[in-house]
């Protein structure tokens, strides 16, 4: 470590230290600077790299991948290295190594003594690192294998072993790739909550399961204190408990927090309360604290449809890798945020939304962007014998209960999916899949389970997996992969004959780049393409969400033009730098909620004025569900961008078609740029209408017209 990066480590750690006194726990950030370096010999052992950075480890920063740069294509074992300075006075205490996720199998050493290790790339974990750590300089090694196996989550996709290539079908993203940080505790500490909520009539009820640890040796009695805040931030539910918990023990209280008329969490219109709990010892010391935003809501299948809080919903949406070119999957705040908030303007209200568990700042943007999720670990495209093997459900059991673990709070989360286009319908598949729904319904016994499957649009045959899951996922590329764009209307009908009690979502559907000659005119396939396939869903109510695939174009080894061994695959509706292609204006329109048309006020001296007529799509379109806290404005300009008259937003009920009303005080004749925007509750544009009115006069243009062009009816002078 340089010797700034010395002192900056010094000076996080002394704040978070003094900052005891009221707040016995503490978290300190290890972003930013570390060392790397490959190991492709796996010498780092042997050489005590644990002990020490070899010479010429390069300088990155944390969150990182190193398959982007100078080792882009590097497959194998990779170190990364950092020292931490402690404090005399941190010297002791309970400490806790925490890292958002590494990818793949990590195995971490403190002051050479090896800690722990994690197998999974996509979950938090932690390590117990206090009585490695002492106070003055430590050092941290941490070493990760990316490469994939036949029992690895992701892992070979052994279907494809007859192509020549079992790779998966995203890049393969080695490193530390989200947050790492020490968690100091003292004498007790919040392991963290998991939330169910209930709603009977005008009550809701949030009931928090505590998981308290004592870090202490001799045993304490806690007090446990729980607040509910409203969305605007009010208190309006209190809930206390004593629990007694012996030296190195741990206890799951539980509170029940009730609220009278509560506000509901609907899609497109989230209400978020914030659930805090505290934990303190016996003399009132903050030793914790820990706050989850919750959403009340009811979600059910019923008659093959889903319901939100009572109406039904039909949702459509799109899927978006972790990847870029800047960040590869290590992917910064703002990286989501920017994409997140385009995903909201693209009207995305239901997504997978990948193949892997995602980070907190995804559930947080779905939450409060009123979006559904069905979340999946990246099971994609293995065999029977793959689904099969003991060491894969053991893995898949842990994966599944730690990605619920980190999102199962979440209101935006539907469903969980077991796994992606693997042999679900053979013995050992189905076998795999009975065994992974009954730990997930015993972990998480609320929420709906699934999977997504590409057997039920390419084999037609029916699979009994298919019938147990809670509802059927299908991968549906009818155009490419799945057969004529001609055959979705076939295919429908099949599958409303074959599993005449299940409700539908297109798990994924597009059009894949290498199925045309270039870029160009793949993208005016694309759109075509979703155009007729939403047309064909739409026709089928059991179809309740269809889900595009994908955002942007993503880093790949597969699925490319031809002659190219890796690259982007040309798949989004915006490229890999979001630059928006042509697609994206279709899905954008073609996705709205809430239909805009105007017509003109014209009188003496020119235009006066507008009114337009809004409304929500028609119950049954795909997509449709109720537009609640939407507003209006809209702004007129000259021809020169001046603004000739505009509203504030104000407040629209969209439970019946209404009509807006606009005018200014001098007719204008002339051009004139008028733009409605509906505002769907999140600030987000749920509908609009752009449009120019040009006034039209015989021989206003600057040639005058040719008397012999002109029309014979008398009614034109």
């Amino acid at each position: 470590m340089t010797r700034t990066g010395a002192l900056l480590s010094l000076l996080i750690i002394a704040l978070a230290f003094f900052g005891q006194a009221a707040h016995a726990g503490a978290r300190i950030d290890l972003d930013g600077a570390w060392r790397f370096q490959t190991d492709p010999g796996d010498a780092g052992l042997s050489a005590r790299w644990p002990d020490a950075a070899p010479e010429g480890a390069r300088v990155v920063t944390i969150p990182h991948t190193w398959n982007l740069g100078p080792n882009e294509a590097y497959d194998g074992l990779a170190w990364y290295f950092r020292t931490v300075t402690l404090p005399p006075e941190l010297a002791g205490r309970h400490i806790e190594l925490n890292f958002g996720a590494t990818f793949y199998k990590s195995r971490v050493f403190v002051n050479g003594v090896e800690v722990g290790g994690h197998e999974g790339g996509f979950t938090a974990y932690h390590l117990d690192v206090g009585k490695q750590l002492r106070a003055g300089e430590n050092r941290i090694a941490v070493a990760i294998d990316n490469r994939p196996g036949f029992a690895t989550i992701p892992g070979y996709a052994m279907r494809l072993q007859a192509s020549g290539s079992v790779w998966y079908d995203w890049w393969r993203n080695g490193g530390v790739l989200r947050d790492v940080w020490l968690d100091v505790a003292d004498e007790g500490q919040i392991r963290g909550q998991t939330i169910r909520q209930r709603l009977s009539g005008d009550r809701a009820t949030a009931v928090s399961r505590i998981a308290i640890e004592n870090v202490d040796s001799a045993s304490h009695a806690y007090g446990v204190a729980a607040r509910l805040e409203d969305p605007e931030g009010r208190v309006v539910a209190r809930a206390e408990r004593r629990v007694e918990v012996a030296g190195g023990g741990a206890a799951e209280p539980v509170v029940e927090l009730e609220v009278l008329r509560p506000q509901l969490w609907n899609v497109g219109a989230a209400k978020l309360y914030r659930l805090t709990v505290e934990l303190r010892d016996e003399t009132g010391r903050l030793l914790d604290t820990r706050t989850d935003a919750i959403g009340f809501r009811q979600i059910e299948i019923k008659d093959r449809r889903l319901y939100v809080n009572g109406s039904p919903v039909r949702l459509t949406g799109m899927t978006r890798h972790q990847d870029s070119p800047w960040e590869g999957q290590a992917e910064s705040a703002g990286t989501i945020r920017r994409d997140w908030n385009d995903l909201a303007a693209l009207h995305v209200a239901l997504t997978r939304p990948v193949h892997y568990p995602q980070p907190q700042a995804v559930l947080d943007e779905a939450d409060r962007n009123g979006m559904l999720l069905i979340p999946e670990i990246p099971i994609w495209q293995m065999t029977e014998a793959q689904l099969a093997d003991p060491r894969l459900l053991a893995l898949a059991k842990r994966m599944m209960s730690e990605m619920i673990a980190e999102a199962g709070n979440h209101p935006s989360v539907l469903a969980w999916s077991l796994m992606n286009e693997s042999d679900a319908s053979k013995p050992g598949g189905l076998a795999f899949f009975r065994a992974l729904k009954a730990h997930v319904r015993a972990v998480d016994p609320g929420r709906l389970v699934t999977f997504a499957d590409s057997d039920v649009t390419i084999t037609w045959k029916p699979a009994q997996a298919l019938r147990e899951a809670d509802f059927v996922m299908a991968n549906a590329y009818f155009g490419t992969w799945s057969g004529g764009a001609d055959a979705v209307d076939a295919w429908l009908d099949f599958f409303d004959k074959t599993y005449p009690d299940k409700m539908l979502v297109i798990s994924e559907f597009g059009w894949p780049g290498p199925f045309s000659a270039d870029p160009k005119s793949a993208d005016a396939a694309r759109a075509e393409n979703l155009l007729g396939q939403l047309a064909a869903f739409e026709k089928r109510d059991f179809v309740s969400g269809a889900i595009f695939w994908t955002y942007q174009d993503y880093h790949s080894s597969r699925n490319l033009y031809a002659g190219s061994v890796d690259g982007y695959v040309d798949h989004g509706v915006v490229d890999e730098n979001r630059q928006r292609k042509p697609s994206y204006a279709v899905w954008e329109q073609r996705n709205r909620v809430v239909d805009v048309s105007v017509g003109w006020t014209v009188g003496e001296g020119g235009l006066k004025g507008f009114v337009a007529k809004i409304a929500s799509r028609p119950a049954g379109a795909l997509p449709s569900y109720p537009v609640l806290g939407a507003k209006v404005r809209w702004k007129a300009l000259d021809q020169n961008g001046a603004v000739i008259a505009q509203s504030a937003p104000r407040d629209l009920d969209l439970a019946k078609p209404i009509s807006v009303t606009g005018a200014w005080d001098k007719p204008v004749n002339g051009l004139v740029r008028l733009s409605v925007d509906v505002l769907a509750a999140n600030g987000v544009r749920a509908g609009g209408q752009a449009i120019d009115y040009r006034p039209f006069a015989l021989g206003a243009a600057p040639f005058p017209p040719e008397a012999s062009q002109l029309p014979s009816s008398p009614a034109v002078r």
